[in-house]
């Protein structure tokens, strides 16, 4: 599977959703177990190359004002939810993780921003494929720490100063 046919899997599950990320992952699933154990891992693959590269400080304080906060778990599920919405608004994110503004149509709380499910959706297509959990991806481990500069997500300042037209769009108040 080249990354072509991996974004087109994402984006068609996607709108089939109506951009809902539990449903998506349920779709997601049921796309998947229709290709081939070795096509669903080299999704995988994919998706876990993605979600290592999103580990990052700023797409962490993009996440924080969102999400009005960003836990460990909470930025896990985020990235996922981020691949979840297509190359064209993963790949801006990472760019510019403020320039998420203009990206996103919509952001609501209830629905948006959490994609566990999503990272789970090709381990679960692989066990229901041959009935054995999915090997080790053979991918270089996430880093310790995020890639960049940490800084304080408590700072309203900072987050401010930070993503301006994220704050403006979709921050408190």
């Amino acid at each position: 599977m080249d990354e072509t046919e991996f974004w087109e899997i994402v984006d068609s599950t996607r709108e089939a959703a109506e951009g809902d990320p539990e449903e998506q992952a349920d779709l997601l699933v049921e796309r998947l177990v229709q290709l081939d154990p070795e096509s669903v891992l080299d999704f995988a693959r994919h998706f876990e190359a993605r979600y290592n590269r999103a580990y990052r400080w700023d797409v962490w304080g993009a996440a924080a004002v969102l999400l009005g906060g960003a836990s460990d778990d909470a930025f896990d599920y985020f990235r996922c939810w981020l691949i979840g919405q297509g190359r064209e608004v993963f790949e801006g994110a990472l760019h510019d993780p403020d320039s998420l503004a203009e990206l996103l149509d919509d952001f609501d709380e209830e629905i948006d921003g959490d994609g566990e499910d999503l990272g789970y959706a090709a381990d679960e297509a692989y066990e229901q494929l041959t009935g054995v959990v999915a090997p080790d991806l053979g991918l270089p481990p996430q880093s310790a720490d995020p890639l960049g500069t940490p800084f304080d997500f408590e700072d309203e300042e900072a987050l401010a100063a930070r993503y301006p037209g994220l704050r403006d769009r979709f921050g408190p108040g």
